[in-house]
């Protein structure tokens, strides 16, 4: 693994003593994989050792996880107290977490609720996702609307019941709309810098220690697609 030695673009959205929020980039991993790149979980203990000058080894505690190409917030426990507090939150669904997705094709309902099967496919790393139950899959549940009609795309807001593994990505493609860069299932071309049109763009929850509502909004990146959402 690469040595962490800047830390000048990492964008902290909130912090405390117990809790940091940070805007993750399209091709940051969240935690360290077989590919030997820099997670984002070493970059945010290289900012807190630097920041506070703290001696030794610095904890940190990987609450959720995001696809690599997909960019928004990412919430890490900076104790080991409130670690499990926050894995419970977000097991009891008390953390509540709205994404944006750009599609080409227009959905077919303006809102609507998509339940399906997902089974993973370890080879690929892909996720299929079928109308009935099969052998090793997981139910997966999601909200969306349209929330804009942009010249060429359609932006979504979509809230998840569950977090399965490429949820958002298998389920919209599934109803024929892909999201915008994500050849894995099914856009025409990828984007140029390797990300998909998906962004984790807010979250809502009772602080686990300070018991206060805490609610994070994440800048979307800078791309003209991105732009025309807001």
């Amino acid at each position: 693994m690469k040595t962490v030695s800047n830390f000048s673009n990492l964008l902290v959205l909130y912090e405390d003593n117990h809790i940091i929020v940070v805007n993750k980039r399209a091709g940051d991993i969240v935690q360290g994989d077989k590919t030997g790149d820099t997670p984002l979980s070493e970059i945010v203990k290289a900012y807190i050792k630097n920041k506070y000058n703290k001696p030794g080894n610095v904890y940190l505690g990987v609450v959720h996880r995001l696809d690599r190409p997909t960019t928004g917030l990412v919430i890490f426990a900076k104790t080991s107290k409130v670690l499990p507090r926050l894995n419970k939150l977000f097991l009891s669904k008390d953390i509540y977490k709205t994404y944006w997705a750009v599609v080409k094709s227009k959905p077919p309902k303006p809102e609507d609720t998509l339940i399906h099967w997902l089974k993973k496919n370890p080879k690929n790393n892909k996720s299929i996702a079928y109308l009935n139950e099969i052998k090793d899959s997981k139910k997966a549940i999601l909200h969306y609307h349209i929330k804009k009609q942009l010249d060429n795309y359609y932006l979504l807001e979509i809230n998840l019941e569950t977090g399965r593994h490429h949820q958002i990505r298998s389920q919209l493609s599934s109803i024929g709309c892909p999201i915008k860069g994500d050849l894995k299932y099914g856009f025409d071309r990828s984007n140029k810098d390797a990300s998909i049109h998906l962004h984790a763009r807010s979250i809502e929850f009772i602080h686990p220690v300070k018991n206060i509502p805490i609610k994070v909004m994440a800048p979307l990146p800078i791309d003209p697609v991105w732009d025309a959402c807001v």
